[in-house]
């Protein structure tokens, strides 16, 4: 008898292992209702800024850190998350380039694929990741204003 239950057990175990990597910002699942998304957050650090919010409908939830270059955006449609996004507040065009390279290289690491570069000139670089459950696009537009964005979103 012991030795079933220990077969079982690993079984089990071996079952919990091969499962299915979740696609996760940070950490955090994005299967999360995105109530519980915005609760970690604030855990984190961050704060809803409703005064940033695009709209009232409460589709779009605005969070801010001050201990963050970025702030984000969480797009839900009841109540599951649809896309997270980070916009990076840097100061030079010469800055947000290594932002982005660095942003690029990790996520390379990370996910262990090579992105899709659609475009990759000096000033405007986009690099978008496919991993199971969803895609991340590294994007860099210098303008007058310099943006960096990083933009997670879940298949449907």
């Amino acid at each position: 008898m012991k030795k079933v239950f220990v077969a079982v057990v690993a079984f089990l175990a071996l079952c919990a292992c091969s499962g299915d990597k979740q696609f996760e910002y940070r950490g955090l699942p994005l299967s999360l209702n995105a109530q519980a998304f915005i609760d970690s957050m604030t855990q984190r650090g961050f704060a809803v800024d409703s005064a940033a919010a695009p709209d009232s409908t409460g589709r779009v939830v605005v969070m801010k850190s001050p201990m963050e270059k970025y702030h984000l955006l969480l797009a839900q449609s009841d109540g599951a998350i649809q896309a997270v996004q980070e916009n990076y507040k840097l100061s030079t065009n010469d800055s947000t380039r290594q932002m982005w390279q660095l942003l690029r290289d990790n996520l390379e690491k990370e996910t262990g694929s090579w992105p899709n570069c659609p475009m990759l000139k000096d000033d405007h670089k986009v690099a978008k990741f496919e991993v199971d459950g969803g895609f991340i696009t590294v994007t860099l537009k210098n303008t007058y204003t310099p943006t960096l964005q990083v933009l997670y979103e879940v298949k449907k």
